[in-house]
């Protein structure tokens, strides 16, 4: 029987009763109702006790995950006392926002040193929320983004999507706005490779217009014709054309001014979108984007159309081409940990982003006949014929050994690769106007120049060198020591390395002379030979150059013979041309083409230039 039931019972029973005496109901009817009452009352009791407390078991809570929780809700800054100008954060925001918008506060301060710490810190926490991301993205400012995109690691969501592009035709073509943007470019008092580059570039575009209106079946112009279809022209190739012209133009300063008026940053973002499938058209966009980072008038317009994000996801490329030439373009960007600037052609390849740790010394390396900055010191190409299980536990392949290996042993170095363009016959020249560009004593004044604009000579350096890039070496070290304005790059040298260097020739000139009516040797190639009297005059002023100096050299020479396409095997730089006569020689059993590329980090070549590089720079680097 319930309670209540029990209880309406009572009350009838008592109202039907006789009446008495008295007014108040007798004790023993009173704990007839109480005793039954109060055992049904603490029933109850304990029953909702017992079903509160297997609730809140339950509901149990791990503290311990709770705490993590509330860690990760907190940004945790350097204890410097708030500015003045800082306190009123603390009256509308949490201990983690406050945190946010205080470092952002102090990422625009007056102080350089509190603005590169503040940017430090947003990069350093792992820990913000997505909403937080998208408010720094909106509230920092130009020195900050860029700061942001040259920090390691970067998280892409601290920046904005690039602006939205203006619509388009459905009948757009891009090679139509290129051409309108070359033909816009000033034409006059040009250098004559830029008058060519822009000239072939406008000449192709106009075939590809005839070739859409069925009149050409045939594409080329300069010695390398592409046969279409008349449904299908490559447009592909005819935008490489107009963007290697823009390379050129963009060389020039009051070109830049031109091209980004003229809304070329815009046209080429496009470009650069839609051919997300082209590493060569987005590598070639990105140099123009680096060139004209170099006037600094640019950069907030450069900022503006988006191109920091680009960049900072290009730096995350795999391939180290492509993360090179953003690095380059983002480090002339960057004012505020830069005093350098990076001209065309000149790559950092240690350190790419901002460091705490100083530079300490610089290693030059230059490539030689047929190289680049990058393939030429990569790591020697892995036989696939061999068993792929040899190779398992192996150190993962290096694109470029002193970006992998050298910065990893060195980290204090600053490590700069230079570009130039060289050729073994004229047939396939680039720029066939002006032979005595290519000349050595030509780029030599040309690389000078260059690398006193990035910063070379201020520290000690190495320089490194294969091939002919061991002869612009000594010529450029020839022509510094006299010019006064070079005295640095003199003073500061510490060591040369020259890996299979032709001091006295190499019988690969002699071979293309033999061939001339069919090689057509390039200038490059014709000083090679082994009776030009330029090799000479070079190799005996650099002697005595050097004998004077008393830097440590050292040469490596090749001891085997070099595939020269599938007919042709040429030892192309004997030992004895690879001996300059001056410090050590080592023969090396290997070919011309790998004497530069190391097998492995652990291999003699590799560790012994290390070794030579740590023993020059000794009293920089320390122990």
């Amino acid at each position: 029987m319930s309670l209540a039931a029990y209880c309406v019972f009572c009350c009838r029973r008592i109202g039907t009763s006789s009446p008495t005496a008295k007014s108040d109901l007798p004790w023993k009817d009173i704990s007839n109702i109480y005793i039954p009452f109060s055992f049904l009352f603490l029933r109850g009791f304990v029953f909702i006790t017992y079903e509160v407390l297997a609730l809140k078991k339950l509901l149990t809570l791990d503290t311990q995950a709770v705490q993590q929780e509330k860690l990760k809700s907190y940004i945790y800054i350097h204890t410097v006392s708030l500015d003045p100008s800082e306190q009123h954060f603390s009256k509308f925001a949490e201990d983690h926002e406050r945190a946010l918008w205080v470092l952002l506060k102090r990422s625009q301060s007056d102080d350089r040193i509190i603005r590169l710490q503040a940017v430090q810190q947003l990069t350093e926490n792992g820990h913000w929320h997505d909403y937080q991301y998208r408010t720094v993205a909106q509230a920092c400012d130009q020195r900050t983004v860029i700061g942001l995109a040259r920090s390691k690691d970067i998280d892409l969501r601290f920046f904005l999507p690039p602006p939205p592009l203006p619509k388009v035709k459905d009948d757009y073509a891009i090679e139509d706005e290129l051409r309108l943007l070359l033909v816009s470019l000033p034409q006059t008092d040009l250098e004559q490779c830029v008058q060519y580059f822009t000239s072939l570039a406008l000449r192709e575009s106009s075939q590809t217009l005839a070739a859409q209106r069925g009149g050409l079946w045939c594409f080329g112009g300069n010695g390398l014709p592409y046969c279409e279809t008349l449904s299908k022209v490559p447009s592909e190739t005819v935008e490489l054309f107009c963007l290697q012209a823009l390379v050129q133009h963009s060389k020039v300063s009051t070109h830049c001014d031109k091209i980004e008026a003229n809304g070329g940053l815009q046209l080429l973002q496009r470009i650069y979108q839609l051919r997300n499938d082209s590493a060569k058209i987005q590598r070639n966009i990105i140099r123009i984007i680096g060139n004209m980072a170099l006037d600094e008038r640019l950069h907030s317009s450069i900022v503006r159309a988006g191109w920091v994000s680009i960049l900072a996801e290009a730096m995350k490329s795999p391939h180290v081409i492509q993360s090179s030439h953003a690095s380059r373009a983002l480090a002339n960007l960057d004012r505020e940990t830069v005093q350098e600037k990076y001209p065309d052609g000149v790559y950092v390849l240690h350190p790419q982003n901002r460091s705490s740790q100083p530079i300490k010394a610089d290693v030059l390396f230059i490539h030689g006949l047929l190289g680049a900055a990058f393939k030429t010191w990569r790591q020697q190409d892995i036989n696939q014929t061999l068993d792929v299980k040899a190779f398992e536990g192996e150190e993962v392949y290096s694109e470029c050994w002193p970006k992998t290996w050298l910065a990893s042993d060195c980290p204090s170095l600053r490590i700069v690769s230079v570009e130039y363009d060289t050729h073994l016959s004229d047939w396939k020249t680039k720029c066939p106007i002006e032979d005595h560009r290519k000349s050595i004593a030509y780029r030599s004044n040309e690389l000078l120049n260059k690398l006193r604009t990035a910063g070379v000579g201020d520290r000690p350096l190495v320089w490194v060198s294969h091939s002919m890039g061991g002869l612009l070496v000594k010529k450029m070290l020839v022509d510094a020591s006299k010019n006064p304005e070079m005295d640095k790059i003199v003073n500061n040298t510490r060591g040369i390395i020259f890996y299979s260097v032709p001091h006295h020739g190499s019988q690969l000139a002699e071979y293309s002379m033999n061939a001339r009516y069919l090689f057509f040797p390039s200038v490059e190639v014709k000083e090679l030979s082994t009776d030009s009297p330029a090799l000479k005059e070079l190799n005996d002023d650099f002697l005595s150059f050097a004998k004077d100096k008393k830097f440590p050299v050292l040469s490596f020479a090749e001891t085997l013979p070099t595939h020269i396409g599938s007919m042709i095997k040429l030892h192309v730089v004997p030992v004895d041309s690879a001996n300059l006569g001056i410090g050590d020689l080592i023969p090396v059993e290997v070919n011309h083409l790998n004497i530069c590329k190391p097998k492995k980090k652990d291999t003699f070549l590799y560790q012994y230039t290390v070794k030579f590089i740590q023993d020059a720079l000794a009293r920089e680097l320390g122990s």
